[in-house]
């Protein structure tokens, strides 16, 4: 803790000669640098992955933004202290870049520490592990990025139509337990009751349907081919290849029909005949 100790004293210098920062800016500067904690690892598991520069600085501003203003709601809160980052000068904000920098390097070492005392199999476990996250964290900022772009809600399923319609009056406190009443009430429905949900369901696909097609036809004029379904784009490419097609083909006039040469037997034929005609002529001529 030494070193962090003479890094904020050389900040507190600093700021006295040059002024670049205010006595808020003081405090938050050396709360960034003495807040650098050793890391823990939970019991078995890996070590935590470590604040980034921003995270810190959310960490140290959110309870006061909350003491500032007590009924704002919590969506607020963060909105108010992104704005408190976005007006932070780059001097301003390196102190906390530079702590987080320091426990990404810390992080580093502690994990592979903690890889090298694995097995084979905990290994394995672990990079499947990592690969989930991942997969899951590029999932979630996939729909944020096709919500965003407006893309249609998928169709409804009659169930799903039913317990819209009747879950604030369902039965129980909790929502396992409405869901669970739902679906009793749904069993117990008549097949003539039903139809009514299952033609909403065939109206929600025909509307899902046409709003699919208008939405990726506005995707492929903003250059988001790779937004649409695969059929819906292999069907695209096999049309715009057909197109091409139809306009390279050029009308070229008919050829004439080239005679056709004499095959070997029709020219044996022939001589044939023109040899038997020959002597029927010398025999006319003698008689």
């Amino acid at each position: 803790m030494a070193p962090l100790s003479l890094m904020a004293a050389g900040v507190n210098i600093l700021t006295k000669s040059f002024g670049l920062f205010s006595s808020a800016s003081l405090a938050r500067c050396s709360c960034a640098f003495t807040a650098a904690k050793p890391f823990s690892t939970s019991a078995g598991g890996p070590p935590k992955r470590p604040l980034t520069g921003y995270m810190r600085f959310v960490q140290e501003q959110r309870p006061q933004v909350i003491r500032q203003h007590p009924d704002v709601k919590a969506m607020e809160v963060i909105k108010k202290v992104a704005e408190r980052w976005r007006l932070l000068t780059p001097e301003q904000k390196r102190p906390f870049e530079q702590a987080a920098l320091a426990d990404r390097n810390q992080y580093k070492v502690t994990l592979e520490r903690y890889k090298a005392q694995l097995t084979p199999a905990q290994s394995e476990a672990l990079i499947e592990e990592q690969r989930q996250r991942r997969a899951k964290r590029k999932a979630i900022k996939k729909k944020r990025e096709l919500t965003s772009l407006g893309k249609p809600k998928r169709p409804r399923l009659p169930f799903n139509i039913f317990m819209s319609e009747h879950f604030e009056e369902a039965r129980g406190v909790t929502v396992s337990a409405k869901l669970k009443s739902l679906q009793d009430d749904w069993r117990n429905l008549s097949i003539m009751q039903k139809q009514v949900y299952v033609q909403l369901a065939e109206d929600d696909k025909v509307r899902y349907k046409n709003e699919m097609k208008a939405w990726e036809e506005h995707m492929v004029e903003i250059g988001r081919q790779d937004l649409i379904r695969r059929k819906e784009r292999t069907a695209r490419k096999t049309t715009k290849a057909g197109k091409k097609r139809s306009k390279s083909k050029v009308t070229k006039p008919k050829k004439a029909a080239a005679k056709k040469k004499p095959t070997a037997a029709a020219a044996k034929k022939k001589t044939t005949t023109t040899k038997v005609v020959k002597k029927t002529t010398r025999s006319t001529k003698k008689a």
